[in-house]
């Protein structure tokens, strides 16, 4: 499964950024294995950067269980205003851009095709195989070569895993221009709130996709 994360499409940049689901308990040579992969129960906060075709996007990510939250330094421009604030819950397969000049939350469905990887394993992958040990956003990972077969499209990338909690800091693709890393790593606990309605918001449904995210 993905999340997005600023991708052009209504879910978010592909955060919505691919985020593939894992089991916290797992090793990450077990993922690959895998047909299913749970809800992490980490939580942490990063900076991240995804570049696509050389333009590069930043956002503030907060992740807690089955939530995200993304804070975007460029705002997303939707179908009512702008929106520098994504919700990303998977309990509800919803994403909530907050736009707060209009007091609104705009609601959308969860696209695969626009997530961010949170597990190391990737829709439709095939074949992973370890390089060995690397390092990614000051954190000790392991380098994997990872080829996929999603809705037609095969693809190769490369991806570190962290070592310690199994979360992707580091994703390349070898076919495209594409790639996200985060540049700072936190687990911290996130507050609940982070990933709930704000209050006196109203929500409405979206017709089209934010635009900006690449």
């Amino acid at each position: 499964m993905f999340i997005k994360l600023g991708s052009g499409k209504v879910c978010s940049w592909g955060l919505c950024f691919w985020l593939a689901l894992w089991l916290g308990q797992e090793s990450p040579s077990s993922y690959a294995a895998a047909d299913d992969a749970a809800i992490p129960s980490v939580e942490f906060s990063g900076s991240l950067i995804k570049t696509v075709k050389g333009k590069r996007y930043q956002a503030q990510v907060f992740a807690k269980g089955d939530r995200l939250r993304l804070e975007y330094k460029y705002a997303l421009k939707t179908e009512r205003g702008y929106s520098a604030i994504e919700i990303i819950r998977l309990d509800k397969s919803e994403t909530w851009y907050l736009l707060a000049q209009s007091k609104e939350l705009l609601v959308t469905g969860l696209d695969s095709d626009d997530l961010l990887p949170v597990s190391p394993v990737l829709p439709g992958e095939r074949e992973r195989v370890l390089v060995g040990d690397a390092t990614a956003a000051g954190r000790a990972a392991q380098l994997f070569e990872v080829q996929t077969d999603h809705q037609g499209r095969v693809e190769r990338f490369y991806e570190w895993v962290d070592a310690e909690t199994g979360v992707v800091l580091k994703l390349v693709s070898r076919d495209r221009e594409w790639s996200f890393e985060y540049e700072r790593f936190r687990l911290s606990p996130q507050p609940a709130y982070y990933f709930d309605e704000p209050p006196g918001y109203k929500k409405r449904i979206a017709a089209t996709a934010p635009r900006g995210r690449g």
